[in-house]
């Protein structure tokens, strides 16, 4: 299931701004304390460096993304989730005239 909307967020009103542009995000905390991500991926091929393992849920659009030490391109769309270990790097693409990805990024 996808996830839509929600509840009970504290937001970080300043946007994370990757790569000139390319990649924008919003940090928000839940009532418990869990920290998360909501942001877009447009058309670019991108590599991002983890602190913590993430989970990254896609809720529009559609990318592919490779794990550090892998050389398979695999493909995420809506309602679909792809794990990153932490300390580690993922590379991520959309192609030039598909929808940008959306995405929630789950923090471990």
């Amino acid at each position: 299931m996808t996830t839509e909307k929600i509840d009970n967020v504290s937001i970080t009103t300043q946007a994370n701004v990757y790569f000139d542009g390319k990649c924008i995000s919003h940090g928000f905390t839940l009532a418990d304390g869990t920290k998360k991500s909501v942001g877009v991926v447009l058309p670019a091929t991108l590599t991002f460096n983890t602190g913590a393992a993430e989970i990254m849920e896609c809720v529009g659009g559609a990318c592919e993304y490779k794990l550090a030490g892998s050389d398979e391109w695999m493909k995420s769309s809506i309602g679909e989730s792809f794990s990153v270990p932490g300390n580690s790097k993922f590379d991520i693409r959309v192609a030039p005239g598909f929808d940008a990805y959306h995405y929630i990024c789950h923090f471990a």
